[in-house]
């Protein structure tokens, strides 16, 4: 057996048994429960963090940990109303800011100790989407079904764009962060987030009007769900990593796989709770 073919039956053997899980988790648990689970996960990412950002002493490294943990308990425990949206706004506006910066990048040059700008940028990169997630979910007895939708969605334009891109790509997208990833690909991403968009507001019985703005959303979703993607891209090439971790087999770290949910989840209840205020 090739390694090609050895490295795509740990991805698929993986992805069996964590798909199930997620669904069964966002669908079945409580908030707060589910929100304890995506505390583990960010605090695993936030690990695998800390060798983006160039910190190697492990008495840095899980002092960080202990940060990140706090922040979250504390945010778990704010008793301010509507205090999500003070970091969900500025989150969504990070991303988009961000995604100018990334279209322009050129060149990458290695990066060699730490760099200071990540360690409030990892902050805001792994808590924006824990918060967005347990926002949503624990807002309306519609909201694990929402999360699902999130999920969903990442899902699909992921693999839409992944066969366009094959079949028909040709131009690269950002060929300096990203060489696989191409224009048609992420435009045929895009056309299955607007789908998706579509067929959650059939479902929901929405008229039109809501039915396009949920369109709109998902798309935009997609969108910058790429940028997550190219932001972690851009960090391990700094780095001179190929897999932010090894900690799930054929698909890397922690943050491999949640690189385009940190950048949507965000927009996504941002979006929705738009929506829903008749904005």
């Amino acid at each position: 057996m090739s390694i090609a073919a050895s490295g795509l039956q740990q991805r698929t053997l993986t992805a069996l048994l964590l798909v199930p899980l997620a669904v069964a988790a966002v669908l079945l648990l409580p908030t707060p429960y589910l929100a304890l689970i995506l505390a583990l996960i960010v605090q695993l990412g936030a690990w695998e963090w800390t060798a983006l950002a160039g910190i190697s002493s492990f008495a840095a490294r899980f002092a960080y940990l202990f940060l990140m943990a706090a922040c979250l308990l504390l945010l778990w425990q704010a008793p301010l109303q509507h205090w999500y949206l003070y970091l969900l706004v500025p989150t969504v506006l990070w991303w988009l800011g961000l995604a100018i910066f990334l279209f322009r990048v050129r060149t990458i040059e290695r990066a060699t100790g730490i760099d200071p700008a990540l360690i409030p940028a990892g902050l805001l990169v792994l808590i924006g989407p824990w918060v967005a997630i347990v926002h949503l979910h624990a807002r309306s007895p519609d909201g694990p079904m929402l999360v699902l939708v999130l999920l969903i969605l990442i899902w699909v334009a992921d693999s839409v764009a992944f066969f366009a891109g094959r079949r028909w790509g040709r131009e690269k997208l950002a060929p300096v962060l990203s060489p696989g990833k191409t224009r048609v690909g992420v435009y045929g991403g895009l056309m299955g987030a607007g789908v998706c968009g579509l067929l959650l507001a059939w479902g929901m019985d929405l008229p039109t009007g809501q039915g396009l703005l949920t369109a709109a959303i998902c798309t935009l979703t997609a969108f910058v769900s790429v940028i997550g993607d190219l932001y972690e891209s851009l960090l391990k090439r700094r780095r001179g990593m190929k897999d932010s971790g090894r900690l799930l087999p054929g698909h890397g770290g922690v943050l491999d796989r949640i690189d385009s949910l940190t950048a949507a989840a965000p927009v996504f209840t941002l979006g929705i709770l738009w929506m829903e205020a008749g904005l």
